[in-house]
C-alpha cells in the first residue's frame, strides 16, 4: 500500500486514535487529508491536522460520502470511535435509511460494512488505517507494569479462548475473568462499562484479568480492539489488576500517560496470541 497517497479522507470518530491517524499520515508524506467528524463525539483539535474538517452527525451518510466524492477524496480510512447507543439514537437520512433496512443483523461489522459498500457505490474505498498505526500496535511480548504470576498467565489464557468464542458470536471483544470464572462478557454497552462490572463482581479485594481481542478473520479497516489511558484508568477503578490485548492487532493510544497508570495502580498491560 502506497503511505504517501496525494490525498486520503478520514472517517473520524471520538478519542485520539484520528488525531494519532493524521499526525503518522503527514508522517509517512501524506499531503492533504479530507475529514468527516461527528458532533459531539470528534475531538475538535482535530481540525489543525487536516486540511478540511466537515462536521456531521451519526446518520447522514449521505452527506459524509459527498464530502468525499466532491473533493475527488478515492480512499478513506475508519478510525475513532462511535459510541454504540448513537448506533440506535441516530436520525439517519435516506441513504442511511436504505443501509439499515436492507441489515438484517445490526452490529458494527455489519453497519461499517454496508457503509464501506456505499461509499465504493460512489467510487470511493474504504481501506484498512493500519499501515499508518503500526507504531501503536503492540507486538508479542509487549508488557506495562507488574510481572504476571503463573495464575495470571492462566487467567489470560482462558480469557483469551472465552474472548475469542463470544467475539466469533458478534456478541463483543472483551471478558473479565478471575481464577477461570467468567465475571463480565462486554455486550452493547462496550469496553468501559464491561471493565466496570467485572471488576465489581470480582469482590471487594478486586485481582480480575480482563481481555480484548479482535474477531476471527476480523475486518482491520473498522472496530480495531483499542485502549488508552481512560482505559486504564477504569481497570484501576475496577481494581481489575490485569489487561490483556491480542498482538499486533490491538491499538494502545497515550502509550506514555499509559506506562505511568499501569506502574502508579499496579495494572499489568500485557499481550497474547
Amino acid at each position: 500500500m502506497n503511505l504517501a497517497p496525494e490525498s486520503i479522507g478520514l472517517i473520524a470518530g471520538s478519542r485520539s486514535l484520528p488525531l494519532d491517524f493524521a499526525r503518522l499520515a503527514r508522517a509517512a508524506g501524506v499531503r492533504r487529508i479530507v475529514c468527516t467528524a461527528v458532533e459531539g463525539e470528534t475531538d475538535p483539535a482535530l481540525a489543525p491536522l487536516v486540511d478540511d474538517l466537515i462536521w456531521l452527525n451519526v446518520g447522514q451518510l449521505g452527506k459524509m460520502i459527498s464530502a468525499f466524492t466532491s473533493r475527488g477524496v478515492k480512499q478513506v480510512v475508519m478510525a475513532g470511535q462511535v459510541a454504540p447507543k448513537n448506533l440506535f439514537d441516530l436520525r439517519p437520512d435516506l441513504r442511511a435509511l436504505g443501509v439499515l433496512m436492507r441489515l438484517k443483523e445490526k452490529n458494527a461489522h455489519s453497519i461499517f460494512g454496508a457503509i464501506a459498500d456505499e461509499l465504493k457505490k460512489d467510487g470511493v474505498e474504504l481501506i484498512e488505517a493500519t499501515p499508518w498505526l503500526a507504531p501503536l500496535m503492540p507486538q508479542n511480548g509487549f508488557a506495562l507494569g507488574p510481572k504476571l504470576s503463573d495464575a495470571q498467565k492462566a487467567d489470560v489464557e482462558f480469557g483469551f479462548k472465552i474472548a475469542k468464542e463470544i467475539s466469533r458470536m458478534e456478541i463483543g471483544q472483551t471478558v473479565v475473568v478471575k481464577d477461570g470464572t467468567v465475571l463480565a462478557v462486554e455486550g452493547f454497552e462496550g469496553t468501559d462499562k464491561c471493565l466496570a462490572r467485572g471488576g465489581e463482581l470480582a469482590g471487594k479485594d478486586g485481582g480480575a484479568v480482563a481481555v480484548k481481542v479482535a474477531k476471527l478473520n476480523h475486518d482491520m479497516r473498522f472496530d480495531i480492539p483499542c485502549i488508552g489511558a481512560k482505559t486504564l484508568e477504569i481497570c484501576a477503578a475496577a481494581k481489575i489488576s490485569v489487561l490483556a490485548l491480542e498482538s499486533g492487532k490491538s491499538l494502545l493510544l497515550e502509550r506514555e500517560a499509559c506506562e505511568e497508570l499501569a506502574k502508579k495502580n499496579k495494572v499489568s498491560v500485557t499481550t497474547i496470541s
